[in-house]
């Protein structure tokens, strides 16, 4: 008959976080080992991609790690991905440009009302 195991921890019930792991030790003997949940990659906020660089780990263990497992060197660093920050500076380049675009054509428009009113005046 097969050696029986039972739970090491006070939850009795077979739940996402009392998952175990049935381990034979030196002595022959048949174990129950707790197994941790495991981690989700970090996703980018925009598109939702796995970003490189930074460490796989269950949200609390972040506070354990340094800084240099949390983010990589760039803005937005630790939350979106390298071609998302590139679509907005980008996008922020050409809404400063299409500001300015507007700006200049209001002055000409500006400036041919006055040469219209001068020559009207006459």
């Amino acid at each position: 008959m097969a050696q029986r195991v039972t739970y090491r921890r006070r939850n009795p019930y077979n739940t996402r976080s009392n998952k175990i792991k049935v381990v034979k030790t030196p002595g022959g003997k048949l174990v129950a080992q707790h197994v941790k949940k495991a981690a989700s990659r970090v996703k980018c906020g925009d598109c939702g991609v796995a970003l490189a660089g930074i460490s796989t780990l269950r949200p609390r263990q972040y506070a354990q790690v340094s800084k240099t497992h949390k983010t990589v060197q760039r803005a937005y660093g630790g939350s979106r991905c390298a071609n998302c920050v590139k679509e907005r500076i980008v996008k922020a380049f050409l809404i400063e440009e299409q500001k300015i675009v507007k700006r200049v054509l209001k002055e000409q428009e500006e400036k041919e009302k006055k040469a219209a009113n001068k020559t009207g005046k006459k």
